[in-house]
C-alpha cells in the first residue's frame, strides 16, 4: 500500500482510537474486521496508530508545524487533518518504514517532514509536554507523589512511552519452567527467565501463540510477571478454599489454581459475566477442575454470604484506572479524569471491605491494583487497615521473600506494600497490600 493510502487508513483508525469510546486494542480488532488488509500493512497502521496514542502531545507539537512548512494548498487542504499529519509522522517513524529520505512523501510535504526530523533529534529544547506524553493532571499527580525520589519521573515517563515485553506464566501444575522454555525453544521462541517471578518467562518479539504445542497443551499463559506476584502473596495451597473477588478474564484464577495443584475449591468472582466466558477456554487448558466461577451483581451479593468467614486467602485485584499499565494500553492516560481517581477509589474500598468478610480467622486478605497513583494505592489500604482492626497487615517483602522470590525487598516499600514500576522492575505498575485476620 502507498505511503499517501497508508497515512489515510492509519488516520482513520487513529481518529476511532481517539474518540475512546471503547478500549483501543478492541477498537483495532473491529476496525480491522471491516476492511480488507494484508498482514504487513495491517501491523504497520495498528503500530503507527499505538504510536500516536503513546506520544501525541509530542505528535501534536509536530504536527502543527505543518501550516509553517507545507505551502498554502497543502497547509488549508482538508484532506491534511491532525489525525492524518500524526498519522504519516508515525508511519515514518516506525520500523516498517522504507525510506527516511521523505522520497515516498508527496514534494511538498518534505519541508515539513525535514523540521520535524530536525526537531526529532533535538529532545532536550522540547516543551516539557511533548517529552513525557502525559496529561497535565497526571504528570502533576505523579510528580507529587514521587517528592521523596523526584529524579525518577523522568525515567518512569520513558519507561511508559515503550512497548510491553511478552510475559508467559508457566503453569506449575503441569510442568516447570526450564523445560518449557526447552519446549519454546524446539518451536523457535527464545525466552528468559523473569527475575522476580519462579514463574515467568519473557519472551523475545511478540510471536503468535496460539499454534503452539506448550501453549494448547496450558503450559504456559500471558500474564505480565508483577500480576504473577500477586498471586503469590496469597500463598494458596492445596486442599484450601481460595476466592479471586476480581477475577475478571481470570489470569490470576489460573495462578491461583496452579499453586493449589487443582486441589480445594477456588471461586473466580466478577461483576462481568462477559469478561468471565474469557476464562473458559484457558481453564480448558490449565487441566484445573476445581474451579468454581460466578458472576455477581455487586460486592454484596447475597450468593456471596454462604462463604462468610471460610476462605483462606481472598484477592482483591479491584477495579482502578489502570494506569500501571500504559505501556500495553497507552490509550488509557487520554480517557481518564482525575475526577475518576476519587470515584474508583470509593469503589475500591467498599469492594475491598466486602471481600475482607469471605476471610476466615487466621486467613489473608490481599488487596492489588494496577495503578501509579496513591490514591488507589496507599490510600485505599490505609483507610481499610482503619475499617478492619480485626485484620494485622502483613510485610508484602517477608510473604515473598517466604516464596522464595529472589530480593524481594527491592519490590516493597518502608510501609510494607508490594510496589512495582515499569522503570524500575521492568513489569507493569502494580500495588499491593497484605493483611492476615485475627
Amino acid at each position: 500500500m502507498h505511503l499517501l493510502a497508508l497515512s489515510a487508513a492509519a488516520a482513520d483508525l487513529l481518529q476511532t482510537l481517539l474518540a475512546h469510546a471503547q478500549p483501543a486494542d478492541m477498537a483495532v480488532s473491529q476496525f480491522f474486521e471491516k476492511r480488507r488488509t494484508g498482514s504487513r500493512e495491517r501491523a504497520r497502521l495498528a503500530d503507527a496508530a499505538y504510536a500516536v496514542l503513546r506520544r501525541k502531545r509530542w505528535y501534536e507539537h509536530l504536527a502543527r508545524r505543518f501550516e509553517a512548512e507545507a505551502p498554502a494548498g497543502f497547509a488549508n487542504s482538508a484532506d491534511w487533518p491532525m489525525p492524518r499529519r500524526m498519522a504519516l509522522l508515525a508511519l515514518l517513524d516506525g520500523e516498517g518504514s522504507e525510506s527516511s529520505d521523505f522520497s515516498d512523501a508527496p514534494a511538498e510535504l518534505r519541508p515539513w517532514l525535514a523540521a520535524c526530523r530536525a526537531l526529532q533529534s533535538q529532545p532536550a529544547g522540547l516543551p516539557e509536554a511533548c517529552r513525557h506524553n502525559l496529561p497535565d493532571w497526571l504528570a502533576a499527580a505523579l510528580q507529587a507523589s514521587m517528592t521523596q525520589q523526584p529524579q525518577d519521573f523522568w525515567p518512569l515517563a520513558e519507561a511508559l512511552l515503550q512497548a510491553a515485553p511478552l510475559d508467559l506464566r508457566v503453569n506449575a501444575m503441569k510442568a516447570k519452567r526450564p523445560a518449557v522454555a526447552a519446549a519454546l525453544a524446539a518451536s523457535g521462541i527464545q525466552t528468559q527467565e523473569t527475575p522476580w517471578s519462579p514463574w515467568g518467562l519473557r519472551v523475545a518479539g511478540k510471536p503468535r501463540l496460539a499454534h503452539l504445542p506448550a501453549w494448547q497443551q496450558g503450559l504456559v499463559e500471558v500474564q505480565d510477571e508483577g500480576s504473577q506476584l500477586l498471586a503469590l502473596l496469597t500463598q494458596a495451597r492445596r486442599g484450601q478454599l481460595v476466592v479471586d473477588f476480581c477475577a475478571g478474564a481470570g489470569g490470576k484464577t489460573l495462578a491461583l489454581g496452579a499453586m493449589m495443584r487443582g486441589a480445594g475449591r477456588l471461586y473466580a468472582f466478577d461483576a462481568s459475566a462477559y469478561r468471565l466466558q474469557g476464562l473458559q477456554p484457558r481453564l480448558a487448558r490449565s487441566g484445573l477442575g476445581n474451579v468454581h466461577t460466578a458472576a455477581i451483581a455487586h460486592e454484596r451479593d447475597a450468593r456471596l454470604n454462604a462463604l462468610q468467614g471460610k476462605a483462606d486467602a481472598v484477592l482483591v485485584d479491584a477495579p482502578c484506572s489502570g494506569l500501571g499499565t500504559l505501556r500495553r494500553a497507552p490509550g488509557l492516560k487520554w480517557r481518564t479524569r482525575p475526577e475518576d481517581i476519587a470515584r474508583l477509589a470509593e469503589q475500591q474500598f467498599s469492594i475491598a471491605q466486602s471481600a475482607a468478610r469471605l476471610v476466615k480467622p487466621g486467613g489473608r486478605l490481599v488487596y492489588a491494583t494496577c495503578s501509579l497513583l496513591p490514591q488507589e494505592n496507599e490510600a485505599v489500604a490505609q483507610a481499610l487497615s482503619n475499617a478492619l482492626p480485626g485484620f494485622a497487615p502483613l510485610h508484602a517483602g517477608d510473604v515473598l521473600a517466604a516464596a522464595k522470590v529472589p530480593q524481594a525487598a527491592r519490590l516493597t516499600t518502608e510501609a510494607g506494600h508490594l510496589r512495582l514500576w515499569p522503570h524500575l522492575h521492568g513489569t507493569d505498575g502494580f500495588f499491593a497490600a497484605v493483611w492476615q485476620r485475627r
